[in-house]
Parts: structure tokens; C-alpha cells; sequence
């Protein structure tokens, strides 16, 4: 049994990427799994400034803690023109300077959602080449588009075609943790 560690990378309420991997998170059978909603996270803004004045966040201690603890990562990034929001941003600054590594030696499944036709694969595509850097691998990856379209809080997602693909990747990720 495998542990994963699911969150969105999105400070809204109402963010559609954390019901992704809400809706994701109960797909992965015995796996253990641990679901964060990081928007009750208060993260300051990174800066070098704050960084000497107060050291490092005790949140993104706590949450680099939880990523060495897991065997895998389903993350589903939010766009915020064209890219990943100033958020998700801020936590992988601060989770580098917390560790330059931080991902070391995990499997990730990166996914992202947006209300437009496009699924926030423009955040998607920058968050892939990035994690790497810091140690992750992203085995598989999954957009969903027109999300007030093609998902229902009651019964997942609704279009076949990207129910199969996000199975698929699903698998893929299972198979490699």
C-alpha cells in the first residue's frame, strides 16, 4: 500500500482543481491517502526580507514533512493568465528554500482544470517542465476542460472520453508508486 499526499495548488474556497483531486483522491483504492486544502494555509508572500527576519514558514516545514512522507503526489494546478497562480508559485518557492530538493524521488500526477476550453494546460505544461528540477518526476498528467461542463460534484467526470483519460492516468501513476 502505497502513501499519497493530494492537494490543489489554488488559496480559493471554491477552487474546481481541489475538487479534481478531491474527486481523484477517491479513486486510489487501499492506497492511503492524506487530502490538503491548502488555502486555510496562511503563506506570506517568499522574500529573502521575511526569510531572514522569521525564518521559514512552520506551514511549508509541515507540509515539506508530509511530502517526504509520501510515496506519491497528485497535484492539480490552477492558471491564472497563462500560468500557474502566484500562490502555487509562492509555496514551491518557499518549499525550495525550506529544500532545494523537496521533491526528491517522487511520482507525481499533475493535473490542472479551468472553466475555459483549454483545461489550464498552459499552467500545466510550466508546472511539469518545473517540479523536475526539484527532484519529481511527473508520470502522468490529466487537463480538464469546461469544468462546469464536464464535472458533476455527484458524479465525477462526465464526458467518456476524458473519464478514460484521466483513468488512464491514473493508472499510469498507481502503477509507478
Amino acid at each position: 500500500m502505497a502513501s499519497i499526499l493530494a492537494f490543489a495548488g489554488s488559496n480559493s474556497s471554491t477552487s474546481i482543481n481541489y475538487k479534481l483531486v478531491k474527486y481523484t483522491s477517491g479513486l486510489v483504492g487501499e492506497n492511503e491517502i492524506k487530502l490538503m486544502d491548502l488555502s486555510t494555509l496562511p503563506v506570506p508572500m517568499f522574500s529573502e526580507d521575511v526569510e531572514k527576519a522569521h525564518g521559514y514558514p512552520n506551514d511549508m516545514v509541515a507540509l515539506n514533512e508530509d511530502i517526504k512522507k509520501a510515496d506519491g503526489l497528485m497535484i492539480s494546478v490552477n492558471e491564472h493568465n497563462s500560468g500557474p497562480s502566484a500562490y502555487f508559485k509562492n509555496l514551491m518557492d518557499w518549499l525550495s528554500r525550506v529544500d532545494k530538493r523537496f521533491l526528491a524521488d517522487k511520482k507525481i500526477l499533475l493535473m490542472s482544470a479551468s472553466p475555459g476550453k483549454r483545461g489550464a494546460q498552459s499552467a500545466l505544461t510550466y508546472v511539469k517542465d518545473t517540479l523536475p528540477r526539484f527532484g519529481g518526476e511527473v508520470v502522468a498528467t490529466f487537463s480538464l476542460p469546461s469544468f462546469k461542463d464536464n464535472f458533476s460534484s455527484e458524479e465525477g467526470i462526465l464526458d467518456e472520453t476524458l473519464k478514460n483519460g484521466h483513468q488512464e492516468a491514473l493508472q499510469v501513476f498507481l502503477n509507478s508508486i
